[in-house]
């Protein structure tokens, strides 16, 4: 079996660190904002696999779609040998790549979870023992150093999460990438695509209340690590289409004013009633605004794909 190798490029409390300092920023200014990243804990990852299944959610299943219908083309414009994911997770949309991509000799996936690394490689190693597997616990928000594997490269981004990314820092991110590029790499990019405002907000406000519970775990897992007293049911789930940024926000609605002790921080913080947290921002966009956003990066829009739909995309960019 080839080996697999783990470099930790985190600090074993920089979890910890981060949610503390987002939590205390987040919860002091006005309008108050917590990050997306803190509803992944086990019980939020296992909700969004549940999102990921549910009629209103069309994201997954437009870019599944697009994988298994251009995998080939992708692995013949890419050429690549190395795959490195941002944000893998278990890996699973990424199969459709490697096997699609004969002369791969690594496969490089970076995440914050060890656990998810570590289980994503061992089932990975079952199927393709002959693959190199060098996982980085990491946060390619946050800069990213790359092991050296053999070009060409391919750096996936999938799932629409660059559309987490406000504007500055999604700019700040696609130049990083930029910068890990050589001669000959890509960048795999996935994108959710402008569309009908019912279809957007359906999907982030389904019939079955499951994205609503996924936007309160953000409140369970300060509760749990900061030892803070959120009732989640005292927040009321609001999923909006912001038309002029042509993204959509997820926020927390206060029912009732009222006031939250979070000991880990010393912090006493108050909501009134009707007052929002905003937690998520998930940006649409159109193919000239990636190519525009990409061109800003360094980077060359050289190939998009689309399901049969139109709703989601993958782009393939190069290094310029």
């Amino acid at each position: 079996m080839s080996p697999f190798l783990l470099t930790r490029t985190l600090p074993v409390d920089a979890t910890d660190a981060a949610l503390r300092a987002d939590v205390l920023h987040g919860l002091t200014r006005h309008p108050k904002t917590l990050p997306p990243k803190w509803f992944y804990d086990a019980h939020g990852s296992e909700l969004f696999e549940e999102i990921t299944r549910l009629p209103e959610y069309y994201p997954t299943r437009a870019e599944r779609e697009i994988l298994i219908d251009r995998a080939d083309e992708i692995a013949r414009a890419s050429g690549a040998r190395t795959l490195i994911e941002l944000g893998s997770g278990s890996s699973e949309k990424t199969r459709h790549l490697l096997d699609a991509l004969p002369a791969l000799h690594s496969y490089v996936p970076v995440d914050v979870s060890e656990s998810a690394l570590r289980g994503a490689a061992e089932a990975l190693l079952a199927e393709r023992p002959e693959l190199s597997v060098h996982a980085l616990i990491a946060d390619f928000t946050g800069g990213l150093a790359l092991p050296g594997t053999p070009g060409p490269r391919l750096i996936a981004f999938l799932g629409g999460t660059i559309g987490n990314l406000l504007p500055d820092g999604r700019a700040a991110f696609l130049k990083s990438v930029r910068s890990l590029l050589s001669p000959g790499d890509a960048l795999l990019l996935g994108t959710d695509l402008v569309k009908e405002e019912k279809v957007l907000v359906a999907a982030y406000d389904d019939a079955a209340g499951v994205t609503a519970e996924f936007n309160r775990n953000v409140l369970r897992v300060v509760n749990r690590e900061l030892g803070a007293d959120f009732d989640p049911a005292g927040f009321d789930h609001v999923a909006l289409w912001d038309p002029g940024q042509e993204w959509i926000e997820m926020r927390l609605r206060a029912r009732r004013a009222h006031t939250v002790k979070i000991p880990a921080l010393d912090l006493v913080v108050g909501f009134e009633a009707g007052e929002e947290v905003r937690t998520e921002v998930s940006a649409k966009f159109r193919r000239e605004g990636v190519r525009a956003e990409l061109d800003t990066a360094g980077l060359r829009l050289d190939q998009w794909w689309t399901d049969s739909g139109g709703r989601f995309a993958l782009s393939l960019a190069t290094a310029v």
